[in-house]
């Protein structure tokens, strides 16, 4: 069965969405879209697995706990390691920027 990652996105867009596209063994796939999101105020992502991720559409911004700040498009990609705390500090509120991510141990 096949599908399209710009298929069916969310409208209008309240919160960030999260799909699962595949879940096996230790690793996960999901879409993520945003529209001018960010993460909650109350604190950082502090994931227990890896997470690669790839912006496909739009465009966001990663804040990290250590004050470093990373601008991703398309195309761009990022490998964040486990317990390596960081918010999604902006996304393109024109658009919506669509994200692959890919959680692994």
């Amino acid at each position: 069965m096949t599908a399209n990652l710009f298929d069916n996105l969310p409208q209008p867009l309240k919160e960030e969405c999260f799909d699962t596209l595949v879940e096996a063994g230790h690793v996960t796939i999901e879409r993520i879209v945003s529209h001018g999101h960010t993460s909650p105020a109350s604190g950082w992502y502090d994931q227990s697995s890896h997470e690669w991720v790839v912006v496909l559409k739009g465009q966001g911004v990663l804040a990290f706990e250590d004050g470093e700040t990373v601008t991703l498009g398309p195309g761009d990609y990022l490998n964040i390691p486990a317990h390596c705390r960081h918010r999604v500090a902006w996304t393109a509120p024109d658009q919506d920027t669509v994200w692959l991510a890919v959680h692994y141990d």
